[in-house]
């Protein structure tokens, strides 16, 4: 039986994988833009329904595939739910995952640990046809951050996150629980009907 495809919006080699998991229990193959002519993303803003679809969309055009994008963020209460859509480019251009981390950390400093870390993860994904059709979903993770860095799996914030209801950070759980529990775990779930309706790829 055929599968239909979907190229994954992304440059980023954790998240891609992420996608291919979470979706490896549906009829549907999802492809990496590197073996593809370099597609020019538009860029962010502060919204994260926007930034997805315009980043699907820009794949689709470009390919003339089906495109699959999320964009997420980090909420943080004590800092009014900053860094949000802006998580990946928290403190400026110059610094990775590691040095965002640090950042954050800087920022909760003078917070108390108990009752100013409360965050959630947020994803929103985004699914665009090379006619235009688009669906999107929403999924949220909610939980804290911790004082220090803890697990070194996963990406981004994961390790100072600590989902609600888990001792361990996100980076301490593991890919099968947090393909579970994670909000883009959530989204893609929300998602998973108009994933199944992309059409069989024809060669």
């Amino acid at each position: 039986m055929g599968r239909g495809r979907v190229f994954a919006a992304t440059s980023n080699p954790g998240k891609f994988e992420e996608f291919r998991s979470l979706l490896a229990g549906l009829s549907v193959e999802v492809l990496s833009l590197a073996d593809q002519p370099p597609v020019v993303f538009p860029e962010e803003g502060t919204e994260y329904e926007a930034n997805a679809v315009a980043k699907a969309r820009a794949v689709a055009e470009a390919l003339g595939e089906w495109a699959l994008a999320d964009d997420s963020g980090l909420e943080v209460d004590a800092l009014g739910g900053a860094p949000g859509p802006l998580s990946a480019r928290y403190g400026g251009p110059g610094l990775d995952d590691s040095g965002r981390v640090v950042r954050l950390l800087g920022a909760l400093e003078d917070f108390p640990q108990a009752q100013a870390r409360g965050a959630r993860f947020v994803c929103v994904v985004a699914l665009v046809g090379p006619g235009g059709e688009q669906a999107i979903a929403r999924g949220e993770c909610a939980g804290r951050i911790l004082a220090s860095v803890r697990g070194d799996e996963g990406f981004g914030y994961d390790p100072v996150f600590q989902p609600q209801g888990f001792e361990g950070s996100m980076a301490e759980l593991g890919p099968e629980v947090k393909d579970q529990i994670s909000h883009r775990a959530r989204a893609f779930a929300e998602l998973a009907p108009a994933l199944a309706e992309i059409p069989v790829a024809s060669d």
